[in-house]
């Protein structure tokens, strides 16, 4: 059995601009069983319901957000950091301008949609 690395040096909170309108995203990392993708929104800008087909891991790196979880509101200032199981629904909305990381964990599992 082989094992393999990867290693980068970046600040993740600079790896993006946040626009002036709208939502970026950069992805910083992929394969099969990961993916990191750093989201930089505009004040009010959101991503609606939605679930992922892959255990998610958000980690707020400035500004602040409100994170519908399963139903439930929560704000998440930098420094936040959330685990989302596959399948379980959200939404993301930006109450300034922010950046967070997104990081998808484990092989895609069916049925889920986006992400």
């Amino acid at each position: 059995m082989t094992s393999s690395a990867f290693h980068v040096e970046l600040d993740p909170a600079g790896a993006i601009e946040v626009p002036a309108a709208g939502t970026l995203s950069r992805t910083l990392y992929a394969d099969d069983d990961l993916r990191v993708v750093v989201f930089g929104f505009s004040e009010g800008e959101e991503l609606t319901e939605h679930t992922s087909s892959r255990t998610a891991i958000v980690e707020v790196l400035r500004g602040e957000f409100e994170l519908t979880l399963a139903g439930e509101t929560v704000t998440a200032r930098a420094g936040a950091w959330v685990k989302m199981d596959a399948g379980l629904r959200h939404a993301v909305r930006a109450r300034t301008a922010a950046v967070m990381m997104l990081t998808l964990v484990g092989p895609v599992v069916g049925g889920a949609t986006a992400g």
